[in-house]
């Protein structure tokens, strides 16, 4: 490695380590101050609290990380700007990708690590960050939360080979809305379809209103004609609370579970739910890449800042960088989620423009 990718590449890592370690503290003090009556009530350990923001700290990293490398990135070369350091090495003969490929390199690295993170800690971390919560939260809040909760949307797999696609869910009444059951053989084949407008749980059994009832053979032609019940009790082994746990096993997931769990749900043809799952998925590969993304959009404006305040200039632009991607980011995942765009368009379309426009701004200034 030559002595200025070294002299670059540690002023980024530090700041990179500073913004990561600031991030991580101001995190933890503002969610302590905002339950500490709750942990003052519950007289909650010491131990227990680290344990539980320690499960934060990847969740933590994925977020943070590419801020993190945009702030390093303004600073690091706006500081060598002001100095007139670049202009000695564009004068040595150097391109801009001699100067700036060490820290490229650097955020693919972080990208890499990103994805290895949110696919593999993130998921465990959450779902045993999830159970310390319950425990610390109280009876009161935690009560009136799940009166108010409605999952929408809701699909799972039950037991005997039994998929379930349901509506809308209420916990606290143990109803549901707008079912679809499809049981399938040993071979996933369907041989029963029963779609009801609400179940109801009560005294250990379902009991579905306005049910109709689709029996199929093995080549998937009805046998006979539709059952119609305006009221019928199903022996079904699954509970609400298995519906209740199901809703959040997706974010529990790693990336290899939910590619699987999407290829099983697919092939139902259950379209919303596939799509929204999709758009997770794909979000968890180009997420990771924002790292890089970032980076490569740093650099033109980095390379353009010459005034004294190096810190509140490069503070300012990484704001509104990190700002304009979250909105633009935001608006194509909810439009992959309705389904005017591709999964696959909506998880990448803000790194797409991201790409493009740092290309055309490292090329003007080149």
């Amino acid at each position: 490695m030559r002595i200025l990718d070294r002299y670059i590449i540690k002023s980024v890592l530090n700041i990179f380590i500073m913004c990561l370690f600031v991030f991580l503290l101001l995190y933890v003090i503002i969610d302590v101050l905002s339950y500490l009556d709750e942990i003052l009530k519950q007289q909650v350990s010491l131990k227990v609290l680290v344990q539980y923001y320690l499960l934060y700290i990847p969740m933590i990293f994925i977020q943070v990380a590419p801020f993190s490398c945009l702030l390093a990135t303004l600073y690091t070369f706006a500081t060598l700007n002001r100095n007139s350091e670049i202009i000695a090495m564009r004068a040595s003969g150097l391109s801009i990708l001699d100067i700036t490929k060490t820290v490229i390199i650097f955020g693919f690295i972080i990208s890499l690590l990103v994805f290895w993170v949110n696919g593999n800690l993130v998921p465990l971390s959450a779902a045993f960050k999830q159970k310390i919560k319950r425990s610390i939260e109280t009876t009161p809040k935690k009560d009136a939360d799940k009166n108010k909760e409605v999952i929408a949307n809701l699909s799972m797999y039950g037991l005997e080979n039994t998929l379930f696609f349901i509506n809308k869910f209420f916990p606290a009444s143990k109803t549901m809305e707008g079912i679809i059951i499809q049981e399938q053989d040993k071979y996933q084949n369907v041989i029963r379809k029963i779609l009801a407008n609400k179940g109801v749980f009560k005294n250990g059994k379902w009991i579905f209103y306005q049910s109709i009832t689709y029996d199929y053979d093995t080549a998937g032609q009805l046998k006979h004609d539709p059952k119609f019940a305006a009221e019928e009790t199903m022996t079904f082994l699954e509970t609400p609370d298995d519906f209740l746990t199901q809703s959040q096993q997706t974010d529990f997931m790693t990336t290899g579970q939910l590619k699987d769990y999407i290829t099983k749900l697919s092939k139902c043809g259950v379209n919303t739910v596939t799509r929204n799952l999709k758009v997770d998925l794909y979000q968890r590969y180009t997420s990771a890449l924002l790292s890089l993304f970032i980076i490569l959009l740093a650099v033109p404006f980095a390379l353009k800042i010459k005034k004294y305040s190096t810190g509140i200039s490069s503070l300012g632009i990484s704001i509104i960088m990190a700002f304009s991607y979250y909105v633009i980011n935001a608006i194509s995942i909810a439009l992959g989620k309705a389904g005017f765009i591709a999964p696959i368009l909506s998880a990448s379309l803000s790194h797409i423009i991201a790409l493009i426009l740092s290309f055309y701004l490292i090329i003007k200034l080149s």
